[in-house]
This record gives structure tokens, C-alpha cells and sequence, in this order.
């Protein structure tokens, strides 16, 4: 391993830190959902929006633009240059595969915000775009077995994101030397929780997707922000939803962490 180009890795940690914003925004209006003070449900999208009414917003949009796009080119970087030595055999191309599909993710979400920036909002909440590309490929040549193969793949993500949960050595990935003792401590605790808070949501999100598929109807897709209101939805809902929520909002500081603290190499 190398050190990465200083310009690289300079994306990279702005893209740490855009992406730290929107889940803690994601996690803050959820929770104030969950305790009924205002807040609502939402995704990525609607988290943009949500900073696009803030007072010169569109600054705040155009810089998390940049953030997100120097994210997903570290995720370019990662999947193609293989810093981690994974290697191109078995469940390292099914990672590295996996880091570039997250690339090309927040590329679209970094375009998002800079139309947003510059003000193209387009209508409908990311319920009703999950479900228009739900109604598309339902309409193609088994588009059901497709719909329902996406699924299951992001339950298996949800399923991945809750074992890294509790297995992953996070310490290994940051620097934390100049932390102390208990801040270490909690910089893991807020990774671990964030994990698990994106693992069931990413969860929720393949259930609705199946079920779409099993039952021929678009309209029982949800996106991250339907998921989260089908927790809501439940027996002990707002509890349930304030404790993801919760997570969401640990996951976006731990990414403010790994802004600073990410080691950050090429091979």
C-alpha cells in the first residue's frame, strides 16, 4: 500500500463528510418524527431538499454536491485500484463490484444536488421513484424475477451491513492514535450502531421491493424514506423508529470521523 494522491484523498474525506451530513439529517428528521415534533420521514433526496430551504441553502447543496462526487470517485478507486488488496477471486470482485455500484449512487445523488443547487426540483418523494422503476421493469420480460432478485440482493446488503455491525474491526480502518481511550470507545460504538440502523433499513427497503414482485404491484415499493415510515407504522413505532433513527444519526458521525481519521491508501 501507498499513501494516496493528496487530491485523491482530499475528495475522498469531503466525501466522508457529505455523506456524514445527509445521514445525520436523515436521522435527525426521522427522530423528530419519532417524537412527534415536526419532523418527517425521509431519504437521501428529501434530506437535500431539506438543506435547500436553510438560508443560502444552495451554497450548502453545491458543496455537499462536491463531497458526494469526490465520495464516489474514492468508491471508483476503491473498486477498480482494490486499495485493500482484496484481489480479483470469489467475494473480493462481489466487494469491489459492490464499492463501484455505491460509486455510481452518490454520483447520481451528487448530480441531484447540484440540480437541486441550481433549481431543477423535480416532483414526487423517493417513494414514487422507487416505484416508477418498480412499474418499468415489471412491465419488461421477467421483470418479476428481476425486481425480486434487487430484492433480495439489498436484504443480503441490510444482512452484510448488520454482521459488519458487530465483526468488522473498525479501529483498523481509522487512525485514532491521537483519541483517547474512551473517544475510541465511542467512535466504534457510533459505527457499529450506524451499521445496524442501516441494516434494517436497507432491510425493510428488499422486503417491500419482494413483496412488489410477489404481487405484481409497484406500488408496495418503498425507498428509504417509506421505509422508515413503515416502522412508524408498527406496534412500539415511534420507539422503534427513534432507536434507527438514533443509529442513522451515529452513522453520520462516524463518517464526520472517518472524514478525518480514514486512512486512506491505493495500492
Amino acid at each position: 500500500m501507498r499513501e494516496a494522491a493528496p487530491w485523491v484523498e482530499r475528495l475522498a474525506r469531503a466525501g466522508f463528510a457529505a455523506k456524514g451530513l445527509v445521514y445525520l439529517i436523515i436521522g435527525a428528521l426521522a427522530l423528530q418524527a419519532a417524537l412527534g415534533t415536526g419532523g418527517e420521514t425521509t431519504d437521501s433526496s428529501g434530506a437535500l431538499r431539506s438543506v435547500l430551504q436553510q438560508p443560502y441553502g444552495w451554497v450548502l447543496l453545491a458543496l455537499i454536491a462536491i463531497g458526494l462526487a469526490g465520495y464516489a470517485m474514492w468508491r471508483f478507486v476503491e473498486g477498480g485500484m482494490d486499495p485493500q488488496g482484496l484481489g480479483a477471486h470469489g467475494n473480493a470482485l462481489v466487494k469491489r463490484a459492490g464499492y463501484a455500484i455505491s460509486g455510481v449512487i452518490h454520483a447520481a445523488l451528487a448530480l441531484e444536488a447540484v440540480r437541486l443547487a441550481f433549481g431543477f426540483i423535480s416532483g414526487g418523494s423517493g417513494d414514487s421513484g422507487a416505484q416508477d422503476w418498480t412499474a418499468r421493469v415489471l412491465a419488461q420480460p421477467l421483470g418479476r424475477w428481476i425486481i425480486a432478485a434487487v430484492g433480495l440482493a439489498i436484504i443480503g446488503f441490510g444482512l452484510v451491513e448488520l454482521f459488519r455491525a458487530y465483526r468488522t474491526d473498525l479501529p483498523k480502518r481509522l487512525d485514532l492514535g491521537r483519541l483517547s481511550p474512551l473517544a475510541k470507545v465511542w467512535v466504534v460504538r457510533f459505527g457499529r450502531m450506524g451499521m445496524a440502523a442501516r441494516g434494517i433499513v436497507f432491510g425493510v427497503v428488499g422486503i417491500f421491493l419482494v413483496r412488489a414482485a410477489l404481487s405484481y404491484d409497484p406500488s408496495e415499493a418503498r425507498g428509504i424514506g417509506g421505509a422508515l415510515a413503515s416502522l412508524h407504522g408498527q406496534p412500539y413505532g415511534p420507539w422503534l423508529l427513534g432507536l434507527v433513527a438514533i443509529g442513522l444519526i451515529a452513522y453520520g458521525l462516524f463518517e464526520g470521523v472517518q472524514a478525518r481519521y480514514r486512512r486512506i491508501d491505493v495500492a
